[in-house]
């Protein structure tokens, strides 16, 4: 079987001419940076390095509006039809960044990596245009439903234009971790040449390996005589996945149960859209470019599981249909995922359509994984190896050795600081971790006010703290915050940052009403407020949303400081995080 790259040259353009390099840099300098986000990086280092082969830089709208609608790109040069390719590759920019940038036709700027501002590429514009978002999420997503991560992402947090046009590479974005594990398409092409292997199933996956899917990538290695190129996305995935780091430790745990040089470890940096279908045939095409020649396509391939009704957003065997569909285009043959399930009779794990009716098998479901990790229960050999395991437990320690943030959110002088400080006092006071105190008040001069500021500035401060309170729970810390934190849509931002796996949140809204807060201000703050002197005075000239979804809700009126913290200590106790 063949393994040219899709389109038939592969476009890697950080092949260095010196000269051009040299001039490039220069160039650099002198034109207006665009700063890339995190997706927008993943997407350009493909681009530069070929995995995207054959786009050359980020679609223009004819590009964009012809894989839209028709998984190609648009004809050129009187071509019959476009080239195969199934999702949009695009840069979205605000109407600022338009008017900051000059950007028009034949505009160039520099694109640079938001992380350390190395100039990556320069990119020539095609033109600027103005995206339909929900067509682009019925069309690619397959519903414009905000319960799908990209189509969240879509709405939420892409810019309102793109901007199209081929790009110049000046160099790929800097990685500092598995360096020795990061090829490139032209890389690991002439890895395997080195090797000679001339089949190569390549294996798709953003979850920890275990012995199903080593048993079921050494099947369909034999059964295609090929080897296996395990490879798994590193770049963007769906939220509340494991991460990275954690999953590349337990895939090289589980490296030395292949048989020897059958196997290949190497990363992808893709931003997934969890696209499904569409997303497995762009999966084929960046394994084709990488030199596969076999890819494995899952049930539910890149599934993002279910919709807003409840029901899964694809079929489970959709992705498989839409590979086939293009198969002789693709020119990678597709090898149907088949679940595998274990056989204690036999102490084997075997195909579930090819077990007999009525034999007994044994499975772990992944909720039932993350809750033996969570509360420290044995994982049978069976299932996993003990390298990976180890790996697993190390990351995601169980509750009592877990991280944990509570926010009080109220209004100014509802009490909140001084509960703050008695729990940080009874947690220590408990010991078997660090505690940490986010006051509101302190942490004014360091991270910004969140009295009397706008509301937008407001918000940013609680995404700041929501960020601190992220890092040091993941760290294994108690955390307790106690920002005014007036918005839901803040309070929501910093949950989401904080929650997710071994990070725990929870919500006390101190209901201390307004009345009562101001008759207690003995500095003179909410007159100061009611006579103009402060403006966006969460509560007076400002709104303070009361939350909706609070794990408890706490009134000094009604209770002690000392009942209130023992009622949190009793909601984090009947979490086993205390």
């Amino acid at each position: 079987m063949a393994n040219t790259p899709h389109g038939g040259v592969l476009k890697d353009l950080l092949t260095r001419d010196a000269p051009k390099h040299d001039t490039l840099v220069e160039e650099a300098r002198a034109l207006p940076d665009l700063y890339l986000t995190e997706r927008q990086l993943c997407d350009l280092e493909l681009i530069l390095n070929g995995g995207f082969s054959p786009l050359e830089g980020f679609m223009n709208e004819a590009d964009y509006t012809s894989v839209r609608d028709t998984l190609r790109l648009a004809k050129v040069n009187g071509q019959r039809r476009g080239t195969l390719f199934s999702m949009p590759i695009t840069l979205d920019v605000s109407q600022e960044d338009i008017e900051r940038l000059g950007l028009q036709a034949g505009a160039r700027i520099a694109l640079r990596d938001f992380r350390d501002e190395a100039a990556l590429a320069i990119l020539t514009v095609d033109d600027v245009y103005r995206p339909d978002k929900k067509a682009e999420a019925e069309q690619v997503m397959g519903a414009d439903d905000l319960a799908h991560p990209a189509v969240k992402y879509l709405h939420n947090s892409t810019k309102e234009f793109y901007v199209g046009g081929k790009v110049e590479a000046i160099q790929a974005p800097t990685h500092y971790d598995y360096v020795a594990l990061r090829y490139s398409p032209a890389e690991l092409r002439a890895h395997f040449h080195k090797l000679a292997w001339r089949k190569v199933t390549a294996f798709q996956t953003r979850n920890p390996m275990h012995r199903a899917h080593r048993e079921l990538t050494v099947r369909a290695a034999r059964q295609h005589r090929s080897n296996v190129l395990i490879h798994p996305v590193v770049g963007l995935t769906k939220p509340g996945d494991v991460d990275h780091f954690t999953r590349v430790r337990a895939y090289q745990a589980l490296m030395p149960s292949y048989p020897e040089g059958l196997a290949h470890l190497a990363l992808l940096p893709l931003a997934m859209r969890m696209a499904g279908p569409r997303e497995a045939v762009w999966h084929a095409i960046i394994r084709k470019n990488f030199g596969a020649t076999h890819f494995i396509v899952g049930r539910d391939h890149a599934g993002p599981g279910k919709n807003s009704q409840g029901v899964d957003f694809y079929g489970p065997y959709d992705a498989q249909e839409l590979v086939a569909q293009f198969k002789d285009e693709l020119d990678i043959e597709m090898v149907p995922f088949q679940a595998m399930t274990y056989l204690p009779g036999s102490d084997e794990y075997q195909p579930v359509d090819e077990v007999p009716k009525g034999t007994p098998t044994a499975d772990i479901s992944g909720t039932e994984l993350r809750k033996r990790l969570r509360t420290g229960a044995a994982i049978p050999d069976w299932f996993s190896y003990t390298g990976v395991v180890k790996v697993l437990r190390d990351s995601y320690p169980p509750r009592p050795k877990q991280g944990f943030t509570v926010l009080l959110t109220g209004l100014h002088n509802s009490g909140k600081d001084t509960i703050a400080r008695a729990l940080q006092v009874t947690l220590q006071q408990h010991g078997g971790r660090s505690v940490s105190l986010l006051l509101g008040d302190e942490l004014r001069g360091d991270l910004s006010p969140d009295q009397a500021h706008a509301p937008e500035e407001k918000h940013r401060n609680i995404q700041r703290i929501g960020f601190v309170a992220s890092e040091l729970t993941k760290a294994g810390a108690a955390v307790i915050a106690a920002p005014t934190a007036p918005y839901e849509r803040s309070r929501k931002a910093f949950r989401d940052a904080v929650a997710g796996p071994g990070g725990n949140f929870f919500l006390v809204h101190v209901a201390t009403p307004l009345a009562q807060c101001e008759a207690a201000d003995r500095r003179g703050v909410y007159k100061r407020a009611r006579n103009g002197e402060l403006k966006h005075f969460s509560g007076i000239s400002d709104p303070y949303e009361e939350p909706t979804d609070a794990d408890l809700v706490v009134d000094l009126r009604k209770d002690s400081v000392p009942e209130i913290v023992h009622s949190i200590i009793m909601t984090l106790e009947q979490q086993n995080l205390v």
